[in-house]
């Protein structure tokens, strides 16, 4: 079943958005119909002949208006401000030039037609062909409803507030996604091929495999490939976000969306432009707003009874004034009319995919891949992580950083260790036997004997060794490996034992979390406890097969719990599907860690998990605040409308303005520090 994608014209309105969706779900030749609002893309799968033209006469049916086009970059109607402006002129001389009645009435008619022609038209649309209300029917009934109770000037602000409320909105709307699409301007439309030792430029969709590539200083390697010719600085911060450069030379791996900053270098590609790194990249960003979060699911259910309930309420609200109340007839329909105005859920419908849609882009700037609104959603009610150890917190190896020696000479020192030490497996041992060079003395070593977490004991040259930890050498020197000749302290051996730079930092600030942290391993018990307590995790499972982290990790999880697992996306394949938050570390772009895993983190830096549970906890604050706000406003509105302590301006402003004011707090997702 093939995948289409094409640019959707002139939508506006994240219900028309999901009405279209609905709409186009139930037919037959189509699958699995996603239309974004937020990037204003129609996406499907179908192994039948469909026509665009076809899609359009789908489309149409829901708003005449909206279209797809292969080829047309997104844009957005506009309203048209001659008439806009011919028609408020025409009002404000109706209704304070004053002629004759007759005359300045049909100026006031004409004004309401310029005005309401669009509204009136798209309302009329979506009654007869989908069956459905939608704002524009609520804008009309409230306008004309205010002219025929006498409040003309009134229901004229109502659509001319309106009509510049959408504007500005589209405006926001659009500088929203202009500022994701800045975040991911990785892609470059061309990409240079040498052929025949001549250059020919071309679509970068158009690069295919074994291509002979030209990067010109200040250019974008267009797919992912290897370097045959030139050397140069490359800058990965689009990928990474990381601002240091990266040198690079001939057989070196280049990845797809880095900048060459200096030298021209050509590479051969490795993958066509749709396998690469940066393909792969953008296809996540732009589709991951598609698997929706728990609060999205909501408030497109919320949606599709909010505006026929309130305006059944409306009607209501009439009868109950007047007959009730006994508040005169047309009091009692300008209250409803108003009442009318406040209740469509722009605000609500817009803002909730916007933030999600905003934060997937500011995490992508920071080298964090998020394939779903869900899983963002979600970072910031994790329970427990677990972590895999080797290549996740650790580089998976041990290093001997410096060597502390008295009585005795370091090499001599060396040469005990080094010759002790071949005798074991351990990670640690094989460290020591790094030190061996040319110059090391082969010393004869008798009675050996490993002693299972604390070290070895052995003879050279009819002397007692002990090498190991303070319990076994009895020392009470701070270094992690000690060397005792005859039960005297000779040596002090600090290892780097391989952990990453921030992991403590960052386990810490997890637990700081209230968030439960294990570490799954294959390795042997005493690497495990030895690297744990360091890190400073208490919950251990060691000499593990995949299968049994698979096992485990599914023992750990219950229903009530989010459990994330962290993985390098390769032995951890199977744990990562299963989890209910699979982060991998990227490896700079690994096909395994990106095809595996719901996060990747592009660059390895365990403290992006951080950052990403950040901007997770943070654009959940915005939407509550939105919510909160829009909720708030509206209700306070409505009441007010119901006791006669508010008018038809105010209900705009409940909705237009709330719209307009819930994107811009939005947008404070792309511009806070992290």
């Amino acid at each position: 079943m093939k995948k289409y994608k094409y640019n959707i014209v002139n939508l506006d309105c994240p219900n028309c958005a999901r009405k279209i969706e609905d709409a186009l779900n139930k037919n037959d030749k189509l699958n699995n119909v996603i239309v974004n609002f937020n990037t204003l893309k129609l996406i499907y799968e179908t192994d039948k002949d469909v026509s665009i033209n076809e899609i359009n006469n789908e489309i149409r049916k829901i708003d005449s208006n909206v279209y797809i086009d292969c080829k047309s970059a997104n844009k957005n109607k506009d309203y048209n401000f001659t008439i806009f402006i011919i028609a408020i002129i025409v009002a404000i001389f109706g209704m304070y030039i004053k002629i004759n009645d007759i005359f300045n009435e049909i100026l006031i008619i004409v004004s309401y037609i310029l005005l309401l022609y669009r509204p009136f038209i798209n309302s009329l649309k979506s009654i007869t062909k989908n069956k459905t209300i939608n704002e524009n029917l609520l804008i009309t009934i409230s306008s004309i409803g205010a002219y025929l109770v006498n409040e003309k000037m009134e229901g004229i602000m109502v659509v001319a507030l309106y009509t510049i409320g959408k504007l500005l909105e589209q405006k926001a709307l659009n500088n929203s996604r202009n500022s994701i699409k800045a975040l991911l301007d990785i892609k470059q439309d061309y990409a240079n091929v040498k052929i025949n030792d001549e250059i020919k430029k071309i679509d970068i969709e158009d690069v295919k495999k074994e291509d002979i590539l030209v990067i010109k200083k200040g250019e974008k390697v267009p797919t992912d490939g290897v370097i045959i010719s030139g050397s140069t600085y490359l800058d990965t911060s689009m990928l990474t976000g990381e601002s240091e450069l990266k040198e690079v030379n001939i057989d070196d791996i280049v990845l797809s969306g880095s900048i060459n900053t200096k030298n021209i270098i050509e590479i051969k590609a490795t993958t066509n432009y749709y396998d690469s790194t940066l393909s792969k990249i953008l296809d996540i960003v732009e589709n991951s707003t598609d698997k929706k979060s728990h609060k999205e699911t909501l408030v497109s259910k919320f949606s599709k009874i909010y505006t026929p309930t309130v305006l059944i309420l409306s009607i209501f609200s009439i009868f109950i004034l007047h007959f009730i109340f006994d508040i005169p007839k047309e009091e009692s329909v300008y209250r409803a009319l108003t009442f009318l105005v406040i209740s469509c859920p722009c605000a609500i419908a817009i803002s909730v995919p916007l933030s999600y849609f905003s934060a997937i882009g500011v995490s992508s700037k920071n080298g964090i891949l998020i394939k779903g609104s869900n899983y963002l959603d979600n970072l910031s009610n994790i329970n427990k992580i677990i972590f895999d150890k080797t290549g996740t917190l650790t580089i998976g190896e041990f290093d001997i950083e410096n060597i502390e020696v008295k009585d005795y000479s370091k090499k001599d020192a060396i040469d005990i260790l080094v010759n002790a030490e071949s005798y074991s497996n351990h990670p640690i041992a094989k460290s020591i036997m790094k030190l061996k060079n040319n110059k090391t003395k082969k010393l004869n070593i008798t009675n050996y004997k490993e002693k299972e977490g604390l070290g070895i004991e052995c003879k050279v040259s009819n002397k007692n060794i002990k090498i190991g930890n303070k319990t076994l050498c009895n020392c009470n020197y701070d270094s992690d490996i000690h060397l005792n000749i005859e039960d005297n302290h000779i040596a002090s051996i600090y290892v780097n034992d391989g952990i990453k730079e921030n992991a403590k930092d960052v386990i810490s600030k997890l637990k700081n979390y209230k968030i439960d942290v294990y570490m799954f391993t294959g390795d042997k018990k005493e690497v495990a406890m030895h690297i744990a307590k360091k890190l400073g995790i208490e919950n251990v499972k060691y000499e593990m097969l995949p299968i049994d982290k698979y096992e485990s990790y599914k023992k750990i999880k219950n229903d009530k719990e989010i459990v994330a697992f962290v993985g390098d996306g390769i032995n951890d394949s199977p744990v990562l599907k299963i989890s209910d938050i699979g982060i991998s570390m990227g490896s700079m772009g690994s096909e395994i860690a990106i095809d595996s895993s719901d996060i990747v983190i592009m660059n390895d830096d365990l403290n992006n998990i951080i950052k990403g549970i950040k901007i997770s906890r943070f654009t959940n604050h915005i939407i509550k605040q939105n919510l909160a706000f829009a909720i708030s406003v509206k209700i306070l509105i409505l009441v007010f409308s119901l006791f006669g302590l508010s008018n038809m301006i105010l209900a705009v402003f409940a909705d237009t303005g709330v719209t307009l004011l819930t994107i811009l707090n939005t947008l404070r997702i792309l511009r806070k520090e992290y």
